[in-house]
């Protein structure tokens, strides 16, 4: 793999990781606003033991966000241990931009849409919740894509792009 692939995968996964880290430290820890499986009638996180199933399945999540910025990182790394490797400040932070973005894309679209886990603001009136997943989509999903593809893409000024370019 090139290391412009290598940084730019490695880029979108930390993104990602800290995506992850961003909802379930705060929408599940510090807002509690939801858990993991909070729409569940099997868990409910108003009972013991759907809290603990919800703690479980949040645990899991960070786990599994936690393997994917340890991913990214080795990644960035290894790359960057080749001193033909360069990367500008604005492609590094495009691509976390852009890995958080996918991330609350593909949380929301799937948790959110398609198996109704849970809603991104559990506490707001009902009839709200649609409103908040959409925002969650549309603002923190594809917004941060694209505002982080263009930011990792526009080149620094002389060069070419600014993936693989210093900054």
């Amino acid at each position: 793999m090139s290391n412009r692939r290598t940084l730019t995968i490695g880029g979108l996964l930390v993104g990602v990781g800290l995506g992850g880290f961003f909802d379930g430290i705060v929408l599940h820890q510090i807002l509690q606003w939801h858990h993991l499986l909070s729409n569940t009638s099997r868990y409910p996180a108003n009972t013991v033991a759907g809290l603990e199933a919800n703690t479980l399945a949040d645990g899991l999540f960070h786990a599994a966000t936690w393997v994917a910025t340890l991913v990214g990182v080795q990644m960035i790394w290894h790359a960057t241990r080749d001193s033909r490797a360069a990367w500008s400040t604005r492609a590094f932070l495009g691509m976390l931009l852009a890995g958080w973005g996918l991330f609350n894309f593909v949380e929301g679209l799937v948790d959110h849409q398609i198996l109704g886990l849970h809603h991104v603001n559990e506490t707001a009136p009902k009839s709200q919740w649609p409103a908040w997943d959409y925002g969650f989509l549309l603002i923190g999903g594809v917004g941060f894509l694209v505002v982080g593809a263009v930011l990792a893409r526009r080149p620094v000024a002389g060069t070419a792009s600014g993936v693989g370019d210093r900054e």
